[in-house]
């Protein structure tokens, strides 16, 4: 598998496909085996690219104080190592959150910009929620942690109907599980997240996606984020939950291939 390394770590990535790049960038668990739902079908129209971040999955372990604004600055990083001067960017809950700040502190870097279930500023349900999981975590351990988290991160329709596969999801989340401290530092890197008097300045095509009953980021943020980005769009999907892009990865790349298709033919 190939690891590219950044200065201060190695980060594991791949890329599948041709045409304009679109990095693909994780959320909290921040492993790119997320996206294996929306590989296959977007490879088919750009140059996908795919990481794990720093302390998670294949890459780097590194044992250092988290935050989204480092986050972004690997996935910069990374971007400079391969090469890649300007691309889409598609990031998912953290992901989206890191996408903001590169959004805004490097604009030049970004073409389409696509903010996955993600917000602009961390609120008190935000907090708390978090606060639960990384209590959870510490207390009981990373398997009584994941399947917590999944009942905040899954829709109760698919956790009722797909049983095995959810069963399926945590055995791979724990193998790849890594360091509980460098998640503690991470949760807590997000519990802090604050763009929202900076997101205003973000000048991107950008699609704002989230499905109606996510729970961990609830619509409320996603119409704060695209009332606040001048050239928003704002797409719902009516189930799925947090983790929609593989609750319902159909649904899921068709808004988001028929939105960047459509801004590559402007």
């Amino acid at each position: 598998m190939p690891k590219v390394s950044i200065g201060d770590a190695e980060i594991h990535y791949e890329r599948h496909g041709q045409g304009p790049t679109l990095m693909l960038v994780p959320g909290l668990n921040g492993t790119g085996v997320s996206w294996r739902n929306q590989v296959p079908a977007f490879a088919k129209h750009f140059d996908v690219v795919v990481h794990d971040h720093r302390g998670c999955g294949q890459s780097t372990p590194s044992k250092i104080e988290y935050s989204v604004d480092q986050m972004a600055s690997d996935a910069l990083r990374l971007m400079d190592a391969l090469g890649i001067e300007k691309a889409h960017y598609l990031g998912h809950s953290t992901g989206g959150a890191m996408g903001q700040a590169l959004a805004i502190d490097h604009p030049d870097r970004i073409d389409g910009l696509v903010l996955s279930a993600t917000w602009a500023k961390s609120d008190a349900y935000f907090k708390r929620l978090f606060a639960a999981r990384k209590r959870a975590l510490r207390d009981s351990g990373p398997e009584a942690y994941m399947k917590a988290s999944n009942l905040a991160l899954l829709p109760p329709w698919f956790i009722a109907e797909r049983t095995a596969e959810v069963d399926a999801m945590e055995a791979m989340a724990l193998k790849n599980f890594g360091l509980p401290e460098i998640w503690e530092s991470r949760i807590d890197a997000i519990s802090v997240h604050d763009r929202l008097g900076q997101i205003g300045r973000i000048r991107h095509r950008t699609l704002v996606l989230v499905a109606e009953d996510d729970m961990v980021t609830p619509l409320y943020f996603a119409k704060q984020l695209a009332a606040a980005i001048p050239k928003a769009t704002l797409k719902t999907l009516k189930t799925g939950g947090h983790m929609c892009m593989i609750t319902v990865p159909d649904d899921y790349n068709r808004a988001v291939l028929d939105w960047l298709t459509a801004i590559e033919h402007v």
